[in-house]
Formats: structure tokens, sequence, C-alpha cells
């Protein structure tokens, strides 16, 4: 399993690097400009490592509210961020621009991320309007791009978003892991930092076949083994920030925490 490949761990837990909001969004602090969003985005990287985490993810998560097409600017200031930071980054680590496929796997190739995390199928009903990824477009310009190796993870039940269809969420994710090339499925709670439905995580995990499984928000120190009794990895955001809120910074000691009960899993 590339998954084990990649952490060297039999379960993987990700933390959330969340950029302060980026240039060209309604909460960027011109004031700090970039610098403020580097030095955020270094202590929260520190925080991580020095916590024992397995792997990190970059995202835009303050650049509310959410567009399903990146700007340049936010792309080129992901981009910059993750670059000035990668000579102090230790662990694998990832990227997300949301809610965009196409832009997330085009800074995983300009910064060398070894996975991306992002909705690639379904169509929903969302806070951001009429939602409809493509998936077959997504991976063409993957391989246009030469990023065959940077691995995709499928959120298959959008944050902050509704389907529109009435298929089960595990028959969703056997057609996907079937049809659709994933390298993991992300099961996520209604939005960040709500808890996954463990009966729905079973489901996709007994069908998902040879495709790993993450349990994509929600997770903290108190319920993280029971987690990852049924799924391959965790991606952590809003349990290890200071008071548990997600627009916070990294604290180290919930980092900590949540690091040796999920050894406890594993």
């Amino acid at each position: 399993m590339w998954l084990t490949e990649l952490f060297a761990k039999r379960k993987t837990v990700i933390g959330m690097v969340h950029l302060k909001a980026l240039p060209g969004t309604p909460l960027y602090d011109e004031s700090a400009g970039m610098d403020g969003v580097l030095g955020a985005a270094e202590h929260d990287l520190v925080a991580l490592q020095d916590g024992g985490i397995d792997g990190v993810m970059f995202c835009n998560e303050n650049d509310r509210p959410y567009l399903l097409a990146a700007t340049t600017a936010e792309v080129a200031a992901m981009s910059a961020v993750v670059g000035a930071l990668k000579s102090q980054i230790k662990v694998p680590f990832g990227v997300d621009i949301l809610w965009d496929a196409t832009a997330t796997i085009s800074v995983a190739c300009a910064t060398g991320a070894s996975f991306a995390r992002e909705v690639f199928t379904g169509t929903y009903a969302s806070n951001m309007g009429l939602w409809s990824p493509d998936a077959g477009a997504a991976l063409r310009h993957r391989k246009n791009i030469s990023a065959i190796g940077v691995r995709l993870l499928f959120n298959i039940n959008a944050e902050f978003a509704s389907p529109l269809g009435s298929r089960p969420l595990e028959e969703v994710a056997r057609s996907v892991a079937f049809g659709c090339l994933p390298d993991a499925l992300c099961v996520s709670g209604s939005m960040t930092g709500h808890e996954v439905d463990l009966s729905a995580l079973e489901k996709v995990k007994r069908v998902a076949g040879g495709v790993p499984v993450f349990a994509n928000t929600g997770v903290r120190a108190d319920n993280v083994e029971r987690y990852l009794s049924v799924a391959d990895g965790a991606i952590v955001g809003t349990a290890l920030k200071v008071g548990g809120i997600t627009w916070n910074p990294v604290d180290k000691s919930r980092v900590q925490a949540l690091m040796a009960a999920a050894r406890r899993a594993t």
C-alpha cells in the first residue's frame, strides 16, 4: 500500500496547516501581508512536526467565502508559502486549494507535494452554488503536467454541500474506487471539525477494496482510536488548534495528545 510506503506507518495521521487568508480574499490582512501568512504557517508546521505528526497538508481554509475556481493570486500565494517552508518540512506533505481540483494538483506539482486532497466527483448543492467536479479532467491534468506521482485523496462527501442524487455513500465509494482511480477515499462530517458518522466510515471501508480510507473531519484525541480501528488514517485540523477553534494556531500539546492516542490504535 502506497500509504504505508510513504509514511512508514500502519495508520497515518495528517495534520492541517490552515493558511491565513490569502491576497485578494475578504479576510486577507493587508497590514501583515504575506509575511504574516508565512509566519503563521511556519508556526503551525513546527508545532505539528514537534508534536509527532505523520504528515502535513497545507490548505487555504481561511479564504472564506470559498470559490469553486481558485484565483491566480491564491494559487501563487499558496505556492510561495509552501516553497518558502519546504526546507523545514520533515514529513510527507500535501496541499488542498478549496474547492478547485485542478489548481490543487497544479500547486502539488509545483511544490513537490506527495499528495493532494479535493472533491473530484459528484454534483452538489453547496454554499458556493451548484458544484460539479470533473474527475476525468482533473486526472488528465495530472497526467499532462507530469504529476502522476501526486497521490489524489478523493473527498467523497463534500463539506458545506449536499449531493444531488440518492445513492448511498457506500455505493458512491464503490463506484469511485472502481472507476475514478483514487489513491484514497476521505469521509467527512457536514463541515470542518464535525465528526464523521462511524457507521458510514465502516460501510465505505468495506467496499473500498484496496483503496485506503481516511476519516477527514472531527477526529480528536478522545475519538481517534475509534476512528483508526476502522480507517487507514485521519486528517486532523480543528482538534489540534488552541482551544479547539479552527482559526487558532496549532497547539503542540494537543498534537502530542492526539498522536499518543493514535499510536495506541496502531
